[in-house]
């Protein structure tokens, strides 16, 4: 029985830890995501955050889906005039920023206007990939707000001033359960701050001109 009280009582403080970490990361991103393109501030740069294209069952992503449509929406409206996609190439079959590239190029977009950030394997990476690769030190996030809220709180704590750009959100089970697995994501989020984690590979400067 001791043992159960002392499992419930760790089970609860790390539930605690859990929901002070969301609470913190949705709070310090407060105003500072935008739904509609009128009131975006202007941004020379815009940054999209990396999905794959398909779903493992082979549909389409719509978070993919969403983000593209986004990012080129600013783009047109001439809210960024720059794009950076930063996502996974992990592998030679997988290519998150040449995909978005391509489908970014057929909507319209100068292949002039796009720079590619191919070692996006985590949003913590994306971002201080941005500052310390691309020299960026502001910048409008392009993805989902959950996710826009998360990209900001680390941004905001390497020193880069930056808004999101919210793209259209997914509802129903396949929506519900990325949300969840979010509050895990923003945990990880915060203790990477603590301590400081950096990218898995930095790498020369890249000037976005």
């Amino acid at each position: 029985m001791k043992r159960l009280k002392q499992l419930f009582k760790l089970g609860l403080i790390l539930l605690l830890a859990v929901l002070l970490c969301n609470f913190l990361i949705s709070y310090k991103a407060e105003h500072k995501t935008f739904d509609n393109i009128e009131n975006v501030p202007k941004n020379k740069v815009g940054l999209i955050l990396g999905a794959g294209k398909t779903t493992s069952n082979g549909y389409v992503n719509l978070y993919y889906k969403y983000r593209l449509e986004a990012a080129f929406l600013l783009w047109k409206n001439n809210k960024i005039d720059k794009i950076l996609i930063s996502g996974d190439n992990s592998r030679k079959d997988y290519d998150e920023p040449s995909t978005f590239k391509s489908d970014l190029i057929q909507l319209g977009v100068p292949e002039t206007d796009i720079y590619l950030d191919y070692a996006g394997f985590r949003t913590l990476d994306s971002i201080v990939r941005a500052k310390k690769i691309f020299g960026l030190e502001s910048m409008t996030i392009i993805s989902q707000k959950f996710h826009n809220e998360r990209a900001i709180y680390l941004a905001e704590n390497n020193n880069i001033d930056a808004i999101g750009f919210n793209a259209k959100d997914l509802n129903g089970r396949f929506g519900l359960r990325t949300k969840l697995r979010e509050y895990l994501a923003r945990t990880k989020a915060v203790i990477d701050v603590i301590i400081n984690k950096q990218p898995k590979f930095l790498g020369p400067t890249i000037e976005i001109s």
